[in-house]
């Protein structure tokens, strides 16, 4: 009999930096719900909202025939986009920080535009919006998260995994994220994989390749995490590294939960608030990031 999805612990890149980061984060952002709503909830930033606008302009051109991929300007869809993070949704805290922001954006499509390297190619499509697969049935965890991008590479019939970054920061050499993205990429469509890049979109107009993660390398640290979550949520013990006082994981989290936080709208069907300017940024606020 096929196991329930629904019964099952999901795991992504985003939620296993959040536990690696601190469980009791990882719990505010996973698993807590606001009572009064019955919704989770997050907390908006302008970092934030530059990698949501941007990725969301690039990943849309996936869907449109490589020869009409770019008849139209990256730039009108961004200003589309960029409405729904506009303001306080966004986390800005007045019009010239927005603004600064905004075309840090555009900056990075007008880039894309004049240098489109792969995004010029075929590309494949996975069909689910939500790729995912069970890395352990028997164990009930499944593994789930969102690719930016996988160029078709017609000379080996295989696929290259692209990720887009608008940060400034350049991701560690043992984040787990290019190894989740394989074992996806592996396990949710036929085509081996025989490349993975970062695209730093604000850095450099080129790519930067990595060297393919191993997969059996990768299942295998993956799972490890997954049933140490597994466990966790078992035995309801989140419990913060740094101890009550907190760390700048969870407590900006927890600076919502007790009222400081400002509620701005439902964004992704979560509860989204901002902090004062006067509370400790978290460190995910300090660089530009896109976790999925």
């Amino acid at each position: 009999m096929p196991k329930d999805k629904f019964a099952a612990v999901w795991i992504s890149h985003t939620s296993i930096s959040d536990y690696l980061h601190c469980p009791r984060s990882y719990y505010l952002k996973n698993i807590y719900k606001d009572k009064s709503t019955g919704n989770k909830i997050q907390i908006t930033s302008p970092a934030l909202a530059l990698g949501s606008a941007v990725h969301g302009v690039i990943e849309s051109l996936s869907s449109i025939p490589t020869e009409t991929r770019f008849e139209h300007s990256l730039i009108l869809k961004f200003d589309e986009l960029w409405e729904q993070y506009h303001g306080k949704k966004g986390g800005f805290r007045d019009l010239d920080q927005e603004h600064q922001f905004k075309e840090r954006g555009k900056a990075m499509l007008r880039k894309v535009m004049d240098h489109p390297g792969p995004l010029k190619n075929l590309s494949v499509k996975i069909k689910e919006a939500l790729p995912y697969y069970w890395i352990s049935e028997a164990e009930e965890i499944i593994l789930c998260g969102k690719l930016d991008w996988l160029e078709y590479l017609p000379e080996t019939d295989s696929v290259h995994i692209i990720d887009f970054k608008t940060s400034r920061k350049e991701e560690s050499d043992d984040s787990l994220q290019l190894p989740i993205y394989h074992l996806l990429v592996h396990n949710c469509q036929k085509r081996p994989v025989s490349k993975v890049s970062y695209w730093y979109l604000e850095l450099s107009h080129k790519l930067q390749e990595k060297k393919l993660p191993d997969i059996r390398e990768a299942h295998t640290k993956v799972l490890e995490i997954g049933r140490k979550i597994k466990l966790s949520r078992k035995l309801a013990k989140f419990s913060c590294p740094q101890g009550a006082d907190g760390c700048p994981w969870c407590q900006p989290l927890e600076d919502v939960i007790s009222g400081k936080g400002e509620f701005v709208g439902l964004l992704n069907r979560r509860d989204t608030y901002i902090l004062s300017q006067e509370s400790p940024p978290s460190p995910e606020d300090l660089e530009d990031s896109f976790l999925i």
